[in-house]
């Protein structure tokens, strides 16, 4: 069943708010989606489990980075793994390191899942990464019914599960959340481009990390809730350009002017 909701992979809203009626879905499907709670903040008092067992509250993970959330479960046959793969090449893609500029947390949103398996698949993606110092980054949570509700209900992740087939029906989507827990952007999908997900951390700290060339595109960039994306604000762009003809004539001017008084002198 987690292969069914493939299509879903570019529906940034609620299964009810696209083309289709929710009543000409599939039953699974219905109630199926992600809604983008934006600047909401995430219940950083939940408990989880980390990969040795340990009871952990999120808490622990926030305060100082931006954090790279995903959900996923363990046992998924195909958009999990896909999910887990696309940010992995997404994160090698950046300058930025795991557990130095940003944290990145998986959690299960299966509460049969256990610590041992949350540990493999660390160790697994830890080593992907292939950089060092990962492991201290990255997390991969399992937890209780309840704390999974409260987290994917705060992040607006809706997923369904069926009995037949033992599995869960999902949409796949990363977010990006502030040093404070809230809820900053949405990548959907499952390939996640590294220069999005680079501003994204980047307005996330809120300019604490990076360099003056990402704030720069940030000014000319404006993310797009719908689409999950960047996109340029040509008003930004032609004013910033037209900054850079007049500075780059003023400087001309004074060169020239020094450089005749020179030849008069």
């Amino acid at each position: 069943m987690c292969c069914v909701a493939v299509f879903l992979l570019s529906t940034p809203l609620p299964a009810q708010t696209d083309n289709t009626s929710a009543s000409e879905r599939p039953k699974i499907l219905r109630d199926v989606g992600i809604d983008q709670n934006l600047n909401h903040q995430v219940p950083l008092d939940l408990t989880f489990r980390d990969e040795s067992g340990q009871s952990v509250q999120l808490s622990r993970y926030f305060g100082k980075k931006p954090v790279v959330l995903s959900l996923v479960y363990f046992d998924c046959p195909m958009l999990c793994t896909m999910v887990e793969d696309g940010l992995i090449q997404s994160l090698k893609q950046l300058k930025f390191d795991v557990g130095d500029q940003f944290e990145v947390i998986t959690v299960s949103f299966d509460p049969h899942d256990k610590p041992a398996v949350a540990a493999a698949k660390k160790g697994l993606y830890a080593g992907l990464y292939g950089r060092p110092g990962a492991a201290e980054g990255m997390h991969f949570l399992t937890g209780d019914q309840d704390s999974i509700q409260k987290l994917t209900k705060a992040v607006g992740f809706h997923y369904a599960f069926d009995p037949a087939t033992g599995q869960f029906a999902h949409a796949t989507a990363i977010m990006v959340l502030t040093p404070e827990g809230k809820i900053a952007r949405y990548f959907y999908g499952i390939q996640y481009p590294a220069g999005d997900l680079r501003l994204s951390l980047v307005e996330a700290s809120e300019n604490k990390i990076g360099n003056p060339v990402d704030a720069i595109l940030l000014y000319c960039s404006q993310y797009n809730p719908a689409t999950g994306k960047y996109g340029l604000i040509i008003s930004r762009v032609l004013s910033l350009a037209g900054l850079v003809t007049v500075l780059s004539l003023g400087t001309f001017l004074i060169v020239l002017f020094r450089g005749g008084r020179r030849a008069n002198a």
